[in-house]
């Protein structure tokens, strides 16, 4: 990997509203030996290695063209109203990723330059005598975390990836092989149980990183190496239950009672947040709210021109209960919307379109500052209630467990009788229904290597599994993402 890693440290300023991160400042070129000098330096510097958990939304060239689409589109359940190019089709219908699609570089990128931050700091501010120790070890908790989300991210999408915990301090050996996924993986567990031990707050209404986040992350990851590719079984389904029912058992975190409350920007970072990428009008904006725009263009906001980068499929959508809250005019989903400028005049749409990430403020201010979630109380819920289920074969009766997944979906089903056992392919369901479109989906099919067959309202195997918008079935290659060719290039370990 010749990619030239030098330490980018970016600088930032809070808000004063402590909800948002913040405005990039360039003071010039920074090296280690003139930084980590005191709190507000470090403080600067790990809030810059939170930026690439933003960067896959980027947008390029074109009407809501943006690399994050792709985690979407690949599933098979989702389709791009507006026409595409074949970057995306390749996504979309499952053709074939080529090394040239430029998404894949979006990717790598977005973990690879903040995973060397993320070592510049762990490096320099590990021996730092500039600030008390229990600030030091809050500062490495947060970038042990972001380099462990990253890592986690890398491993899942292309499998086996360099694996790098040094900075760059010499243009000397920057040609690294891949590692095997089971070290990867290693030290994803390390970086967070590292981050475990500083006892950080369970919540942070700023947004960084908390102790609930840590330990959410570390749930899922114990479930996605008990599941493929490593299949470490029950072991790690017993790991991922008992993390995540500390995460339950903390009291910190609550499911939101309407789903409305999800977009609603004083529950930010609280609640049913627990862990989200801070956005703001003016100097981090979030594209989801026009990106989804209905298209072709429908005057429901102030710009209807952006949208069309993302609807679910119309078999996705009918899948839902018709009794299911989710599909509740403007829950998860919507089918028609008033007239922007004319509340009288009812406009219906061409198909479903998504609702989740639907802003108020951005319908007039023609920006959206909604914050994004990544990790949700729900995920969570489902986790250990999955783990439960596949602990014991293929269902659970376990008290925390079933009462976890019946706070998920009570919420959809209102007034329903709570379960007292309930199935792993129930439960796996709802995890389609519940995290629709918010970028899990993809992760799940190739962690569990099932797929929901909407059509038949079934589990079915991945492999061979035609969705509902591919032009084929799932093989063996497509579940893997091939590492770019720019990186190859650079470095021909890569393609070893």
């Amino acid at each position: 990997m010749k990619k030239i890693f030098l330490s980018l440290i970016i600088l930032f300023t809070l808000c004063s509203s402590c909800k948002k991160f913040l405005e990039e400042k360039t003071t010039g070129i920074l090296t280690p030996d003139n930084y980590y000098n005191n709190s507000a330096q470090i403080r600067a510097a790990v809030n810059g290695a939170y930026l690439g958990l933003n960067s896959p939304f980027a947008t390029g060239i074109g009407v809501a063209v943006s690399s994050v689409f792709s985690l979407e589109y690949i599933t098979g359940y989702c389709q791009r109203p507006r026409p595409s190019g074949n970057e995306d089709n390749q996504f979309l219908q499952l053709t074939g990723i080529d090394q040239n699609n430029s998404a894949l570089e979006t990717w790598w990128t977005s973990s690879y330059y903040p995973i060397e931050n993320c070592n510049s700091i762990i490096a320099n501010v590990s021996k730092t005598s500039a600030v008390p120790a229990t600030d030091r070890d809050n500062f490495l908790a947060e970038t042990y975390f972001l380099r462990a989300y990253y890592y986690f991210q890398l491993v899942r999408l292309y499998g086996r990836v360099p694996l790098k915990t040094t900075p760059t301090t010499s243009l000397d050996n920057t040609q690294l092989s891949p590692a095997a996924i089971g070290d990867i993986y290693t030290q994803i567990v390390s970086d967070l149980t590292t981050a475990e031990k500083a006892g950080l707050a369970w919540t942070d209404k700023t947004g960084h990183v908390s102790q609930g986040a840590i330990k959410s992350l570390l749930a899922k990851v114990y479930l996605t190496m008990a599941g493929y590719p490593l299949n470490k079984g029950q072991a790690y389904y017993q790991l991922a239950y008992d993390k995540s029912n500390e995460v339950i058992q903390s009291g910190q975190f609550s499911l939101f009672a309407n789903y409305s409350d999800l977009r609603n920007p004083a529950n930010y970072n609280s609640g049913e947040h627990i862990f989200m990428i801070q956005h703001d009008e003016t100097t981090i904006s979030n594209i989801m709210h026009f990106s989804l725009m209905p298209y072709p263009v429908v005057p429901v906001s102030i710009q209807p021109s952006y949208g069309g980068a993302m609807a679910p499929a119309l078999s996705f959508y009918n899948s839902y209960d018709p009794a299911d809250q989710r599909i509740k005019e403007e829950n998860f989903y919507y089918t028609q919307h008033t007239q922007y400028g004319s509340a009288s005049t009812i406009i219906k749409l061409p198909m479903p379109y998504i609702y989740k990430y639907w802003n108020d403020q951005a319908e007039v201010s023609g920006r959206d500052g909604s914050n994004f979630p990544l990790i949700r109380y729900a995920d969570i819920l489902l986790v250990c209630a999955e783990a439960s289920a596949s602990l014991n074969g293929s269902s659970t009766s376990d008290p925390v467990a079933v009462s976890a997944y019946n706070l998920v979906h009570q919420r959809a089903f209102p007034g329903t009788t709570a379960a007292a056992s309930v199935a792993l392919n129930d439960i796996l369901k709802e995890r389609y229904w519940e995290m629709a479109y918010e970028f899990q989906t993809w992760f799940d099919m190739i962690r569990t290597r099932k797929a929901f067959d909407v059509d038949n309202h079934t589990i079915v195997s991945l492999i061979g599994y035609k969705a509902p918008l591919h032009n084929r079935a799932f093989t063996e290659a497509d579940l893997l993402w091939p590492i770019p060719l720019t990186e190859v290039q650079k470095d021909p370990n890569l393609s070893k």
